[in-house]
């Protein structure tokens, strides 16, 4: 499946399931990776274009969203374009997205916070380019 976005954006998608442990009671949840591509500049220099993630997304939430995060998340106005950007603050059931480039970015200063559950998943690792893999960590803002 192919989708385009504009900013830290998501060019292709793919889906993964896997089970996550055992299943025993509320705490099991299916995970589900999605495997994208960056499009635009607007996570630089943190994500590049061509940079390709794996996002993790539980479909029961383990932990909510924590500022320094990369998430994927739906942008709000009409169309429903994935983005991706950085979560700058947390006010409960709300969360503010930003972009590291903030003048190349479309982001909770343009449309204001998200919900919550507009977060599809969390940015877990960079898979390609091979120069840049590696583990995607959270950087405290």
């Amino acid at each position: 499946m192919f989708v385009f976005v504009q900013g830290g954006t998501v060019g292709y998608e793919r889906h993964l399931t896997q089970r996550p442990g055992p299943v025993n009671g509320p705490r099991s949840s299916w995970a589900v990776v999605r495997r994208v591509v960056v499009e635009g500049p607007s996570m630089e220099p943190a994500l590049a274009r061509g940079d390709r993630l794996l996002v993790l997304r539980r479909l029961l939430p383990l932990r909510s969203p924590r500022v320094g995060d990369i998430v994927a998340v739906t942008d709000p106005r009409p169309g429903g374009r994935l983005l991706v950007k950085r979560v700058a603050a947390v006010r409960g059931d709300e969360v503010v997205v930003e972009g590291d480039n903030r003048l190349a970015s479309t982001d909770s200063g343009t449309f204001g916070p998200v919900d919550r559950r507009a977060i599809v998943g969390r940015a877990v690792y960079r898979y390609g380019p091979p120069g840049r893999s590696g583990r995607i960590r959270r950087e405290p803002r």
